[in-house]
């Protein structure tokens, strides 16, 4: 890496928060226009050569906007529109944020599709996004699933991301306007969730709602000369390309990663020697396994996790790896000039609850070693969200410490589901987008996110939070437990649900008996006054622990696999 500085001046940064022009659908452009610094490599990617040693390759602010034009010269040629969408079903890493860079330079609204998507589904997501094309690194796999469901309109053109990289035109002509500009409302990105509740939907992104809300950031996410991020998000997720953007307005060094293991991830570690990790909870549950990454994290001061909350029992782990300038103050904020003071040891941990129909995370809270536990409090609202509240059905605030639908008021929230009215319409109440969270408020302000709406357990008594019980089990019975999925299934009785546990053990962990495991999670669960749990199963690969395509647990997978374990113990095999 060179010893020239690619981040953008101070000046450069107070410039980008109050520009009305600058959105999703721009910042590449923005950012090489308006920083000196843009022929200094700051995006890395990533590869391992013939020794097996990590090899980064710098990418400048020049580098890129070079081969946007040429995907996108590729693209023109091959007849996309302004507000086409086209499927990029591409491996992670740098490659999709190409794709992306070109599409929206002509207009066309790149449809992002993170490539552990089954093909069957995927090709029914492609049905129902309308895609005029279809980009893969192997499209055999597509046509094979179109060919299956002969009905099933196939895509003007398909074809293999290998055939873009190697266009080299020599005269290839870009649209008179180039890049596109756009209004501040039009769509730039299709981007599909997790799966986790059902078909994944198509979750659009505004050109000005997608940048609503991260302007702060130029001013206050850490973009000193030490600084390096390490980008650990899926970037065909609204995550992956919410922090590629605010690194390239910064100019902020970003090793942007294909792969989310701990054994790919922490090799680049140990070379890159990154000061932050964005990640989802799921390579912090790897990093927060077994012995800590002490090297690789040794120059880390800042942990990002968005998505849905991280659990008490990995983040106490990784907060003690690294070191922090004194006197941290602000979320977003690391202070910089506090004469020679020594650093503190440890870490910050910024967990933030967001979502791509949030537009980012709207909820944060931070976590340092000397924090003190405090199960599923995800923290005040940011300074984006006009409103937040715990509503009713009936869209009524409910009072402080009563639990209710997570809802906010936002202009960083999504304009809708794309070709699909009816289901954003559902999202809406009195104003407020629903998260599809159940939460509650403290009297201090402080939220708490206890379940996703479809994840409550019925119990004959009420309802049962899988949140908090997964907590305790994490942080309480982390000597066996290293990640855990709670779920609800009928009761014997018929009356209600009841919960249970799927877990993953520790490594290398004998195995409990299932009276012992019941045993020791029931403890901790009545210590914590929560509800027990009526039985405990061990996950011994990853068939028995289903995951979708950003690493959350199915949990409505599991709930159909165990249905019958309480009700008809006999017809299925518990392993614990």
């Amino acid at each position: 890496m060179t010893d020239l500085s690619p981040i953008a001046p101070l000046s450069v940064r107070q410039q980008f928060m109050t520009d009305p022009t600058l959105g999703a659908g721009n910042f590449l452009q923005k950012a090489l226009e308006a920083n000196p610094n843009n022929t200094v490599a700051y995006a890395y990617s990533h590869s391992t050569d013939h020794r097996g040693q990590v090899v980064l390759r710098g990418h400048s602010l020049a580098d890129l906007a070079a081969l946007r034009d040429r995907y996108a010269r590729w693209y023109r040629a091959n007849g996309v529109k302004p507000g086409e969408p086209v499927a990029v079903f591409v491996a992670e890493g740098l490659e999709p944020l190409l794709h992306f860079l070109a599409l929206t330079a002509l207009g066309a609204i790149p449809a992002m599709i993170n490539n552990a998507m089954p093909e069957r589904t995927a090709v029914r997501y492609i049905d129902h996004v309308g895609a005029v094309g279809l980009v893969a690194d192997d499209p055999t796999r597509l046509v094979a699933a179109y060919r299956a469901d002969g009905n099933r309109r196939r895509p003007r053109f398909v074809v293999p991301t290998a055939e873009i990289r190697a266009y080299d035109p020599e005269d290839g002509a870009l649209p008179d306007v180039y890049p596109y500009r756009h209004d501040a409302d039009e769509v730039v990105a299709l981007i599909h969730s997790s799966g986790t509740t059902g078909t994944p939907k198509s979750t659009m992104l505004a050109h000005r709602q997608f940048w609503e809300g991260k302007q702060p950031r130029m001013e206050r996410f850490p973009a000193q000369p030490e600084d390096r991020l390490m980008s650990l998000m899926p970037h065909t997720h609204a995550g992956g390309l919410s922090y590629f953007l605010t690194a390239t307005l910064l100019g902020l060094p970003t090793v942007v990663m294909g792969d989310w293991r701990r054994q790919a991830v922490e090799p680049v570690m140990e070379a890159f020697r990154p000061t932050m990790v964005a990640s989802f909870p799921r390579t912090f549950v790897e990093l927060a396994t077994g012995e800590l990454p002490v090297k690789g994290a040794a120059r880390v001061h800042s942990w990002f996790n968005t998505g849905d909350g991280a659990h008490h029992g990995h983040i106490r782990r990784l907060v003690q790896l690294g070191e922090r300038p004194a006197g941290l103050i602000k979320p977003w904020l690391l202070p910089r000039g506090h004469d020679g003071e020594e650093p503190l040891p440890g870490s910050q941990f910024i967990d933030g609850l967001g979502s791509s129909e949030m537009g980012m995370a709207l909820f944060g809270q931070v976590t340092t070693p000397e924090s003190e536990r405090n199960d599923r409090c995800v923290g005040k609202p940011t300074e984006v969200v006009t409103a937040a509240a715990v509503l009713d059905t009936e869209g009524n605030e409910v009072p402080v410490g009563t639990v209710g639908l997570l809802a906010v008021k936002t202009p960083s929230r999504t304009p809708g589901y794309w070709n699909d009215p009816a289901l954003t319409r559902s999202f809406e109440l009195d104003g407020y987008w629903l998260t599809g969270d159940v939460a509650r408020k403290d009297e201090d302000g402080n939220f708490y996110h206890l379940d996703r709406t479809v994840d409550v357990i019925d119990t004959e008594q009420g309802p049962v939070y899988s949140l908090p019980i997964e907590e305790v089990l994490l942080a309480d019975c982390a000597d066996v437990v290293q990640d855990c999925a709670v779920v609800g299934v009928p009761a014997a009785d018929g009356r209600g649900q009841r919960p249970i546990a799927v877990v993953r053990l520790q490594p290398g962990v004998t195995e409990p008996s299932p009276g012992e495991l019941l045993a020791q999670t029931g403890k901790a669960l009545a210590a914590a006054g929560l509800e027990p749990l009526a039985a405990v199963i061990v996950a011994h690969d990853l068939a028995d622990y289903p995951t979708g395509v950003t690493g959350k647990a199915l949990k409505r997978e599991l709930r159909t696999r165990w249905a019958t374990l309480l009700t008809d113990p006999g017809s299925t095999s518990t392993d614990g």
